[in-house]
């Protein structure tokens, strides 16, 4: 019998407690009149017949406060206006507009970030690869090893996004890029205070609602606190329709040699169960609605000119219902599931950030602590069936009274995990010819992992020892340490070139303990084929039966980086650049497979950042070549373990652009671009030698001189395109403003395209799931505002695009998927997960 562990998250609901932030914001913010002195109205705007500018945009991605144009990488803001200005509230409001970025969910909350067409696919697994894109909450890392935060996004300062290794500065899952969202600070100078209220409709869905607001209290003049609060609602919008799913049926009487089968139907329907019909009542419309509430403290003190510590607490609870992605088999936006979906997570981190000067020298201490929360249930019972129609997976559930039952599966999973960060680090003067950045990085992660695949009435004796029902369990600690030293140095050889040498070197130990399995893995000799079997059954390990794994994997390696960097002038310069990242390695849960190493990309990089016409319009670039060796791969394995192996060898050859003008006074438009060509340089086998080293040669026939097997041939030959990413992404953007009545009126209309990818690696799974089409979204918005307040209108998805953002089956894809087997799934069972429909919404907000 085979298992495949899936995953599947989203935003979730708020307690009455978690309310109160939020409700302190709001209340402070408008009752700050009565406090501070009343602002002077905003005079109307002037017609000015001087040539229209570009703002100056202040980034932090090399560890200093530079001009966004003077930094010689491939980086991407949005700053907090363009987040206001395109009614960004979470991860995939805003990463629509990144053309390097591409991602694959299971819904929101639990997003698989990749960069620049660095994805192989099948990632996510809670014992698989780590992330291969490092994301930051200013100053502290909020990757955990299934994925980043979801963070929703409001009084936020900007958001960057680093494409390409930053492996130097940003370390491990920083291989492909890194994104950073960086928050606005408590500010002594003075009293500020903000709310925002909006209420939207969903086509084919329901009403939202979110509430946001914000105060920035000054304690002293040297100190202030910043509070923020919000409360979101989205609508769902992809029903669970009444149905039911009939059972195979063995006539065993006329064929004796046929496996028993239970032969019932389930039903989502509200009706009486009898022991072949088996009621849940859940079917719903608007089934996958998402309630999200958090809050922000902060606080600022500036101890004196040259040293200020920030302390930083920040949390939030989110609960999300049913599945974010339709069965095509039942209709657009709809399936049909009887089991309970839903998940709920909730994190709190707390951080600290000193900055201060030693002589000349900044010097900066960053601590983070994250606690992270989740609890998912999960519909498994088209494993059950599939099985079940294929294999006669059914012939052996039984009861405690031998008689044959329901054998559907649903999976209730728990996920806690702990994340601590240190990070010291000291800067020369900036203004030096010779400068440098170095530092110390200390991390720690910690997962918890709790899986527990139950069948309801299952034989005790077909149990997990001590869960009840529980056909299968996983009970696990993932550990994953890392150090490292790191630095940057730069000298300016004239006053147009500079050169910059990194390093960082590091050390990675990870470790997997615990137990996975059916109850026979507790009862199974060391010579049976399980590969899992209970040396100790009599030692349990929290409260699991035993511990059937216990693993590590220990590293140490140093990757580099060189820049050269030429200015034309102040407006025109290139860079040269050559840089490395990596991912660390780790632990496969099979006991005869050995650990999974780093996989390191190489990154050869040819850009620019120029601006034109008196600083109205600016355009940047580049051109890259990324070689991605022996990458981390992760395939489904016998009793569907997922197996992680370095695999193979890929290139990626791209061009990213980016162009923003200030065409006028009252017209800004802007937009980005990316093409990729990301493809294997060798076979993919789906195999590796006894040292780990991916075999690239396995012709149909031939002897696998370390199986004694015949090889079935590559599963992706060389030249296969890389998974998740298109070779065209980009998206433009234009915003007039303009004066109407004696207010001031804005139109905005922006439109994203998203090209043609592929759905996996390996050829026959592709197949089997499709492709992922290209797409085409349009927002637009329009408003007008007044002294301190603003209302404004938008509609999101404005011509109802169907995105596919991508594909999955509940279990193997040769099982789920198999076509032409039943006549209600003529083309097996694939799940289509898609973007929110055609949304329209009104917001009022007012700053004081």
């Amino acid at each position: 019998m085979k298992r495949h562990d899936t995953k599947r998250g989203g935003r979730r609901i708020p307690s009455t407690f978690a309310r109160l932030p939020l409700a302190a914001a709001i209340y402070l913010a408008v009752g700050s009149a009565a406090f501070a002195q009343e602002a002077a109205p905003a005079p109307a705007p002037q017609k000015n017949t001087e040539a229209a500018t570009l703002d100056t945009i202040t980034v932090t991605a090399q560890k200093r406060t530079e001009n966004l144009q003077k930094v010689p990488i491939s980086i991407q803001v949005l700053g907090n206006e363009k987040l206001e200005e395109l009614n960004v509230t979470d991860f995939e409001d805003y990463v629509k507009y990144l053309p390097s970025v591409s991602y694959q969910t299971f819904g929101p909350g639990f997003a698989q970030i990749y960069m620049r067409g660095v994805s192989s696919g099948g990632d996510g697994n809670h014992s698989g690869p780590l992330p291969s894109v490092g994301v930051y909450l200013d100053e502290q890392p909020v990757t955990t090893i299934q994925g980043p935060l979801d963070i929703h996004i409001y009084d936020v300062a900007r958001v960057e996004v680093l494409a390409g290794p930053q492996g130097t500065l940003y370390g491990a899952s920083s291989q492909a890029g890194t994104m950073r969202i960086i928050t606005n600070k408590p500010d002594p100078s003075g009293f500020e205070a903000g709310y925002s209220l909006e209420a939207n409709s969903v086509s084919h869905g329901g009403i939202g609602h979110i509430a946001e607001g914000f105060v920035n209290i000054p304690v002293t003049d040297t100190a202030a606190i910043r509070l923020v609060g919000w409360n979101q609602h989205d609508a769902g919008y992809i029903d669970n329709r009444e149905g039911d799913r009939q059972f195979p049926i063995r006539d065993t009487e006329a064929d004796p040699d046929a496996v028993p089968s239970w032969g019932g139907v389930v039903s989502n329907r509200d009706c009486t169960s009898t022991d072949l019909l088996v009621c849940t009542g859940r079917a719903k419309d608007n089934y996958n609605d998402v309630d999200t509430t958090g809050a922000r403290l902060a606080l600022k003190v500036n101890l004196n000119d040259n040293w200020t510590i920030s302390p930083t607490v920040m949390g939030q609870t989110a609960t999300a219902n049913g599945s974010f992605a339709f069965d095509e088999n039942v209709g657009d936006l709809a399936v049909s599931h009887a089991y309970r979906e839903r998940s709920e997570d909730k994190w709190v981190q707390a951080a600290l950030t000193v900055e201060g000067k030693i002589g000349n020298f900044d010097v900066t201490y960053a601590f983070a602590h994250l606690k992270r929360d989740d609890e998912v249930d999960s519909d498994y019972s088209d494993y059950s069936f599939w099985y079940d129609t294929l294999y006669a997976y059914g012939g052996s559930i039984y009861n405690d009274n031998g008689d044959l039952i329901n054998p559907s599966q649903y999976i209730k999973g728990k996920d806690g995990y702990k994340k601590t960060s240190h990070e010291l680090r000291i800067a020369s003067p900036q203004e030096n010819r010779l400068r440098f950045v170095g530092g110390l990085f200390w991390q720690d992660q910690r997962h918890d992992i709790q899986q527990d695949y139950i069948i309801d009435g299952l034989a005790t004796d077909s149990s997990v020892p001590g869960w009840p029902g529980t056909l299968w369990l996983t009970k696990q600690i993932r550990e994953d340490h890392d150090e490292a030293v790191f630095g940057e140095l730069s000298f300016d050889f004239t006053d147009k070139l500079t050169a910059t040498a990194g390093f960082r070197s590091f050390r990675v130990d990870n470790t997997l303990k615990g137990f996975h399995g059916f109850r026979s893995y507790i009862e199974d000799d060391p010579d049976s084929d399980t590969d899992a079997f209970c040396a100790n059954p009599d030692t349990p390990f929290m409260n699991s039966p035993c511990v059937n794994i216990d693993k590590g994997v220990r590293e140490h390696d140093t990757i580099g980086k060189f820049n050269l960097t030429y200015h034309f002038d102040d407006s025109k310069m290139v860079y040269a650049t050559w840089s490395e990242g990596y991912r660390p390695g780790g632990n496969n849960r099979r006991g005869s497979l050995p650990p999974y190493m780093s996989d390191y990309l190489t990154n050869y990089e040819l850009g620019w950042k120029t601006t034109w016409f008196d600083n109205s319009l600016s355009f940047n670039g580049s051109v890259f070549r990324q070689e991605w060796k022996d990458f981390q791969f992760a395939i489904l394995g016998a009793n569907g373990l997922t197996e992680i192996k370095n695999a193979n060898q890929a290139r990626i050859n791209g061009m990213e652009m980016e162009l923003n003008w200030a065409a006028t006074y009252n017209l800004n438009i802007s937009g980005g671009a990316a093409f990729y060509d990301a493809k294997l340089t060798e076979n993919f086998c789906g195999l590796t030698d006894a040292e780990g080293t991916p075999i690239t040669d396995c012709p149909v026939g031939v002897i696998n001189p370390d199986t004694g097997e015949e090889f079935a041939g590559p599963e992706a030959p060389s030249g296969t395109r890389l998974p998740v990413t298109p070779k065209f992404k980009g998206n433009l953007t234009a915003r007039y403003n303009f004066n109407l009545g004696g207010f001031d009126a804005y139109v905005q209309g922006a439109v994203v395209h998203v090209g043609q990818r592929t759905s996996d690696l390996r050829l026959a799974e592709r197949e089997i799931l499709g492709s992922l089409p290209a797409y085409t979204t349009a927002d637009f918005s329009a408003g007008i505002a007044k002294g301190s307040w603003a209302v404004d209108l938008f509609l999101s998805n404005a011509f109802d695009e169907r995105a596919v953002i991508s594909r999955f089956a509940q279990c193997a894809e040769s099982v789920c998927g198999a076509a032409g087997v039943v006549p209600e799934y003529p083309n097996g069972q694939i799940y289509t997960v898609t973007n929110q429909p055609r949304m329209f919404g009104v917001r009022f907000s007012q700053k004081f």
